[in-house]
């Protein structure tokens, strides 16, 4: 905890330790010896933020186009080709920012890049309504350093939902938002990339106790008990799942910071960290930067 305060620190945030009476003040519910107080630390819907940026892209004569499989990538001297399953896009400059395909797109630009996307489903429960006064803010436990993920954390959400989770456990399918999805090409891929046995071998223990935690409700709110004590199975429901992008390379280290390539006429995001949601406007910011750096005639 000391070394995320002082990395906070040196980031320009504006943040309080907190001892534990000044914690109880704070969450009574929560049970801790220290904190971290982020003021600036808050939620958005990013569906309705999608939304808006996609208007705002129409508005400016863009196109959004949804649900094609892009085939093919061609970079000439003057121009980059894309052809998907339905068109083909002719243009000065491809930005690729495919998250869970972002490596495959890169791919299919030419480039064979040492990192590859290996699916993690994150998957959460749901305070009852009742219960959503045990939640008062966003909580988040002190991260294990030998261990890549975060933990469970309580999320209070705008419409004051109380989101708990996730947990970790391989998808068997990139976009495999539920327990029995699988994809017999997305398997394959994790199944015969040399990083990935890398990282199992490392973290096998952890990675049973994450499965463990997926098949077990009781595991699971034993595991949210160890920050909110009075937490009981009866309190929780089942609640939504996401899908994390984590990028690994082929020795099994974990990419966990931004992995931006540049092609000649394209360039490619193979790695956006969170909390790339809420970051997305900067990091928009940054790639036009890059590109613009890379050749300003764009």
């Amino acid at each position: 905890m000391d070394h995320l305060y002082r990395r906070g620190i040196q980031n320009g945030l504006t943040i309080k330790k907190l001892n534990r009476h000044q914690l109880s003040e704070m969450e009574p519910n929560v049970r801790g010896v220290e904190a971290i107080k982020v003021p600036s630390a808050g939620i958005v819907n990013y569906q309705q933020v999608s939304y808006k940026i996609a208007d705002l892209i129409r508005k400016q004569s863009g196109d959004v186009r949804c649900g094609e499989t892009v085939q093919t990538i061609t970079e000439q001297t003057d121009r980059i080709t894309v052809e998907t399953d339905q068109h083909t896009f002719n243009g000065r400059f491809l930005i690729n920012c495919a998250g869970l395909h972002s490596d495959r797109i890169a791919y299919l630009a030419g480039y064979f890049i040492d990192v590859q996307i290996v699916p993690f489903r994150g998957e959460y429960y749901k305070l009852k309504p009742e219960k959503r006064h045990l939640v008062r803010n966003l909580i988040y436990p002190v991260p294990n350093p030998d261990f890549p993920f975060l933990g469970v954390h309580f999320t209070r959400m705008i419409d004051g939902e109380v989101e708990a989770g996730p947990n970790a456990v391989l998808s068997f399918k990139r976009e495999g938002y539920a327990f029995t999805d699988w994809d017999r090409k997305d398997i394959w891929d994790v199944f015969r990339y040399k990083g990935f046995w890398h990282l199992a071998r490392k973290y096998m223990r952890e990675g049973v106790s994450e499965m463990a935690r997926s098949l077990s409700k009781k595991k699971f709110v034993s595991e949210l008990q160890k920050l909110i004590p009075d937490i009981q199975s009866d309190d929780v429901i089942p609640g939504g799942a996401g899908v994390r992008a984590q990028a690994l390379r082929s020795d099994g280290t974990l990419v966990d910071d931004f992995e931006i390539i540049h092609g000649k006429r394209s360039l490619h995001v193979c790695n956006a960290p969170s909390p790339a949601a809420t970051a997305s406007l900067e990091i928009g910011k940054e790639v036009v930067r890059q590109m613009m750096v890379k050749e300003p005639v764009w």
